[in-house]
């Protein structure tokens, strides 16, 4: 059998015609008629239900995203997938896109037949503590307990933290993230430890959110964005090139509010960006109108950050790292 294939492909290429190959994402998902995106299992402000059922946050905002680009509005299946469940969940078709707050690492990114087209999330490892054990700083935690979330790379980046301090702790492994919340609380461990964002989330959870305190040190990088399967080039373009144009929308001054009067602008970057100069969607075998569908259903990267995580949100984080390179930030995307 391998050999008939073997000799049916060298038949094939030797006549001009190109092998039939698997559809791709694309294709698939075109012809289902919706995306099918891996979410986080409820973190508030990221990817959690509201009070309607309806999935809100700033990685689901970016599955409408990649929704919009294809459709032109949002037709979004939203999956909620545990930390442990998630790149799995991708491999084996389930979802085709996580945008789910994954820290990109080498072994994620080599080993699992998956890849991760952009960062859209700066973010870092940090200790939220009660005010009340009165500790500034990390290096005061030794002989500290320690609530690590399973399935993570927490406890990785904890240990040698800790290691390198010379002090020690003893980790209390958590699997699920309501429980991960809840043990804090509980007072099962005196320090819990994750991303800068979820902490500040749990911090949010609690009775008294005054009564915590995030310590100053950010004892990790954690670059997050969403993740695709590693054979399939085209979907993650489409993805990649998807939150680049959220990022150019917001150096241009293009939003959500203003698209329908900047579809009529002579600025000539604007008009290639939006697609009214014929082109910009051709390679992603989009419409050239994809970047002003997706502007349209959530707004620029400035738009989905303050609504979900920003000052105009209960989370009201800083933009920091996540700010634009203009404004001494991190995010820069190649030219359209």
């Amino acid at each position: 059998m391998k050999t008939f294939k073997i000799a049916c492909a060298t038949a094939l290429a030797i006549l001009g015609i190109a092998a039939p190959s698997r559809a791709d994402t694309l294709s698939t998902i075109k012809d289902r008629g919706e995306l099918i995106c891996g979410v986080h299992t409820g973190l508030v402000g990221f990817g959690a239900p509201d009070g309607t059922g309806q999935w809100q946050g700033f990685d689901a905002d970016f599955c409408r995203a990649f929704s919009a680009a294809i459709f032109g509005t949002p037709k979004v299946r939203f999956v909620p997938l545990s930390d442990q469940a998630r790149f799995t969940a991708l491999q084996n078709g389930e979802v085709d896109v996580l945008s789910r707050n994954s820290t990109w690492t080498l072994k994620r990114d080599t080993t699992l037949g998956l890849q991760f087209p952009v960062i859209d999330f700066f973010d870092g490892q940090g200790f939220l503590i009660r005010k009340s054990l009165d500790v500034s700083k990390a290096s005061e935690l030794d002989g500290a307990t320690v609530c690590i979330q399973q399935g993570t790379t927490s406890e990785y980046v904890v240990r040698n933290f800790f290691t390198s301090l010379k002090i020690t702790f003893k980790p209390v492994v958590i699997e699920s993230g309501t429980e991960f919340f809840s043990a804090f609380f509980a007072n099962r461990c005196d320090v819990i430890t994750s991303d800068v964002s979820q902490l500040s989330v749990i911090k949010l959870t609690s009775d008294k959110p005054d009564d915590y305190v995030v310590l100053p040190e950010i004892i990790s990088k954690s670059p997050l964005g969403p993740v695709v399967r590693a054979d399939d080039k085209k979907f993650a373009d489409l993805v990649k090139w998807t939150i680049f144009a959220t990022f150019t929308a917001e150096e241009l001054g293009v939003t959500s509010a203003n698209i329908k009067d900047m579809l009529k602008s002579d600025n000539e970057e604007v008009r290639n960006l939006l697609g009214v100069t014929p082109g910009v969607g051709q390679g992603l075998g989009l419409a050239d109108d994809w970047v002003a569908n997706v502007v349209t259903a959530v707004g620029n990267y400035g738009e989905i950050f303050e609504r979900n995580v920003g000052e105009k949100s209960p989370l009201k984080m800083q933009r920091g790292q996540n700010a634009l390179w203009s404004k001494g930030g991190l995010l820069y995307s190649p030219l359209f």
